[in-house]
């Protein structure tokens, strides 16, 4: 045979073999399948990273709300989340209808609602997903709907929640999971989009009125049925970072705490800017949370 033949023939064979290598290896940021699914009579799209889908077991699902509602790499490589947390969860990058996430009640909510319970059905049914560990992680404009799927659920109980650079939505003040979650949000003081004390907030170039951050660390407290001391405490200071807290209770059924960070910014504490301006902080919001999910199933 001649050379070239034999060198189409091999790289023929391996074919397979390398595709499966870019898309469960280690490779991050890149590792992930397209997934699409039909819901409420509509195809919908997320993005799937297993890396060990070798080992027949089922994993901790962890869904991710980017705050830009899309599929893009560069969002999952800007958060970060998915490459400190390594093989063993799912990461689950739903794309939202339009681009963007619904922010107040209403159809679209609904809709995107249903396609959560489609996709976590999905990966369940495959045996795939554990159905007591599925965790939903809200950043930015995802956040609103990522409080949505933890009090109303998604067809399953949420076994956490984790809330970056957003807010509560003020009509969810009556939350009411059918059982306690692991509830950790990220937050700052002075954030210029994201108000602390609650208000009208701002997410991409729509607003939605807003619970304040330890409002809605008081609501999880009383669904995690904590006890009424508080048990806060700061985390250790380093030069040119902004200072901060972890706020929390005591007695709780499930983990309840606020990552409280002093600074007037209105981006992921830890992640450098998208315009690549600066460096990131000492702290990492991102190691804060996975460490936080790691504790409690994921």
């Amino acid at each position: 045979m001649h050379v070239n033949n034999l060198f189409r023939a091999a790289r023929a064979a391996l074919a397979p073999g390398l595709a499966a290598l870019l898309l469960f290896g280690a490779a991050p940021a890149e590792a992930g399948a397209r997934l699409s699914i039909s819901s409420d009579g509509l195809s919908r799209a997320a993005v799937i990273v297993q890396r060990d889908r070798l080992k027949l077991r089922r994993h901790p699902l962890i869904i991710v709300l980017q705050r830009s509602g899309g599929l893009g790499v560069r969002g999952r490589r800007h958060h970060g989340l998915e490459h400190i947390a390594g093989a063993k969860p799912i990461f689950v990058y739903p794309e939202a209808l339009g681009g963007r996430w619904p922010l107040t009640p209403g159809p679209e909510t609904d809709h995107e609602l249903h396609f959560l319970h489609r996709l976590t059905d999905h990966l369940v049914d495959q045996g795939r997903a554990d159905p007591r560990r599925i965790f939903v992680v809200g950043i930015g404009s995802g956040g609103p709907l990522a409080y949505r799927a933890a009090c109303a659920g998604i067809g399953r109980p949420i076994a956490g929640l984790a809330a970056l650079i957003s807010a509560m939505p003020k009509d969810l003040n009556a939350c009411a999971p059918a059982a306690p979650l692991a509830y950790i949000a990220v937050n700052a003081s002075q954030d210029p989009k994201i108000p602390y004390a609650g208000g009208t907030a701002t997410a991409g170039d729509v607003q939605f009125d807003a619970a304040g951050a330890e409002q809605s660390l008081q609501a999880f407290a009383k669904i995690n049925g904590c006890g009424a001391r508080r048990d806060d405490k700061r985390l250790p200071e380093r030069k040119g970072s902004a200072h901060s807290a972890v706020l929390g209770f005591s007695g709780c059924k499930a983990p309840t705490e606020l990552i409280r960070i002093d600074s007037a910014s209105h981006r992921l504490p830890g992640r450098a800017p998208d315009n690549g301006e600066g460096a990131p902080e000492d702290f990492d919001a991102n190691h804060a949370v996975w460490e936080f999910l790691q504790r409690n199933g994921a």
